[in-house]
């Protein structure tokens, strides 16, 4: 999802690159960095730093989807419809899964 967003986010206007787009590619990319860095903290034995990150990480999804940044790009027609529901159920679906994750491993 990450590198999709990066993709979509390029083709926004010159104006919204410092901005929302920006946004977007931050909290998309630090989903995927923070579960990397929490589960290299878990193999050294600390699990605190493992859900830590794992927590973060859930943030970040939240950002790009519940701090309506999609809904902001489907009101600016940056998306159409169709995207805004498939990315929205993305979000959704790697929040479940993080949120097991947290479950199991803590």
């Amino acid at each position: 999802m990450s590198l999709e967003i990066h993709r979509l986010t390029l083709e926004f206007p010159r104006y919204e690159q410092m901005e929302l787009a920006n946004q977007l590619r931050r909290a998309s990319k630090s989903i995927c960095l923070n579960i990397a860095e929490g589960f290299g903290r878990k193999q050294l034995g600390t699990l605190q730093e493992f859900k830590r990150y794992m927590v973060i990480a859930l943030g970040s999804c939240d950002e790009v989807q519940v701090r309506v940044a999609l809904d902001y790009c489907k009101d600016l027609s940056y998306i159409d419809a169709e995207q805004h529901v498939r990315y929205e159920l993305i979000c959704n679906e790697i929040g479940k899964l993080l949120h097991n994750m947290l479950t199991k491993w803590t």
